[in-house]
């Protein structure tokens, strides 16, 4: 059947981003903080960086990952926050809870961001922008009175997260199919969702340096750049279509850390470390997976010049190490292949430790020829431990080897991640 032009002129998602999430909700809870260039920190320190910047920080040229020192430089009057994870995630229920007051939710994408797909008469765009008007005033009326969110409208999920970002802060656009590719072409090719650094490279490379070349691509041409059916996914979202993407999974659980400067010393870090390791693999066996690597990652002060190993983040010297086993999913199991590869890491002044479980299946077969094969004992005490830390908190039951630390690694939330009621 064909599309009439009532059809064309439809819209299917309404995606609504918060503007400056954390940032926002700290000027929220703090209304002292209003009008104010504000950032918020994972730790205090001027050597970390920013994890958020309220509007009037932005303005100044201060942005998410924006090192504290430098944000200082750029505003003297900047209000550095240190981050409250609890709060934002006990807001981001307020603002589900006001959204689902005018419809409801199909899928949270992150912490600051949700989808919604419009049904029937909610798809004329009249009505979904009356609708995207209500959701607004929801937020205000019912989670904060100050939070402000964009709304982009579209005929697929894709490009109405495109429009939620082509107009901050408290925007609202909407892209019709007639007005594609064309509505795109001022966009930088960053600008969207699935291009990144690497994928704009790429995509150079091929003489693509604009989004309207992009749009110009044909299908196979997209396809052979992406390498796979991604690209013919790609083709069939710039131009509206709208489908339903295959089920993603989780390919790694981990967790990292940026250490005080009381924490800088070897035996710390690995306390640190191991405390990571107890978060992500209670994330592991509550996803209901097994893991057969553990990576192991180390970022350091130290400058010396016969530095033989690898350079990281800002040209500061790193260490990596990688352990393969039997798939298994108990912490102790999990701890005697992280004591094993620390004993190889070098001891010089660490700044930065991180966890990664990976190689992830769904079950664990049993290796007699391993000393790393989980024992029921210990399957069973975890087991036991999660029930505890589930009901009362997820420090209630640890391991001793992370006693010092239990305090240090506080919840976290990444933008694409939200929390369970464990980690509350």
């Amino acid at each position: 059947m064909l599309a009439t032009p009532e059809d064309a002129a439809r819209v299917q998602w309404l995606f609504l981003d918060l503007n400056s999430y954390f940032a926002s909700v700290e000027q929220e809870v703090q209304p002292h903080l209003r009008g104010q260039p504000v950032v918020v920190v994972n730790a205090a320190a001027d050597s970390t960086c920013c994890i958020a910047a309220s509007y009037e920080a932005k303005r100044l040229g201060v942005r998410t990952g924006t090192l504290v020192a430098e944000a200082k430089r750029l505003c003297p009057r900047l209000q550095v926050i240190l981050a409250r994870h609890e709060i934002y995630l006990e807001y981001h229920g307020r603002i589900r809870a006001a959204v689902e007051r005018c419809l409801p939710i199909s899928k949270v994408v992150s912490i600051d961001e949700v989808a919604c797909r419009l049904m029937g008469r909610e798809q004329i765009v009249e009505n979904a922008v009356r609708l995207a008007q209500q959701v607004k005033q929801a937020i205000r009326d019912h989670a904060g009175a100050t939070l402000r969110c964009s709304i982009g409208l579209a005929p697929n999920q894709f490009l109405a997260k495109t429009a939620s970002d082509m107009r901050k802060p408290d925007g609202l656009t909407v892209i019709r199919k007639p007005q594609l590719p064309q509505i795109l072409f001022p966009l930088e090719l960053q600008d969207l969702c699935g291009i990144g650094p690497r994928r704009d490279r790429r995509l150079r490379a091929h003489g693509v340096h604009t989004v309207e070349q992009l749009c110009r691509l044909s299908r196979e041409q997209m396809t052979e750049i992406w390498g796979s059916v991604l690209g013919t996914r790609f083709w069939l979202r710039l131009r509206g279509e709208d489908f339903d993407d295959r089920a993603t999974h989780t390919s790694s659980f981990g967790h990292q850390h940026v250490l005080a400067p009381e924490h800088r010393t070897p035996e710390q870090a690995a306390a640190i470390a191991k405390a990571l390791l107890h978060k992500a693999a209670f994330r592991l066996r509550q996803a209901g997976m097994y893991a057969g690597a553990l990576t192991l990652y180390v970022l350091f002060l130290s400058h010396e010049h016969d530095w033989g190993g690898k350079w990281g983040h800002q040209g500061l010297p790193s260490w990596q190490s990688c352990s393969r086993f039997p798939p298994c999913q108990d912490t102790m199991t999990l701890l005697k292949v992280l004591n094993r590869a620390w004993l190889a890491c070098p001891r010089h002044k660490p700044l930065l430790t991180g966890v990664t479980l990976s190689d992830l299946t769904s079950g664990n077969s049993l290796n007699l020829f391993s000393d790393l094969y989980e024992d029921p004992r210990c399957k069973n005490l975890t087991a036991a431990m999660d029930t505890v830390n589930l009901k009362y908190g997820p420090s209630t039951l640890y391991l001793g080897g992370v006693h010092e630390v239990r305090h240090t690694t506080p919840l976290r939330i990444a933008f694409t991640t939200i929390p369970g009621a464990e980690w509350k």
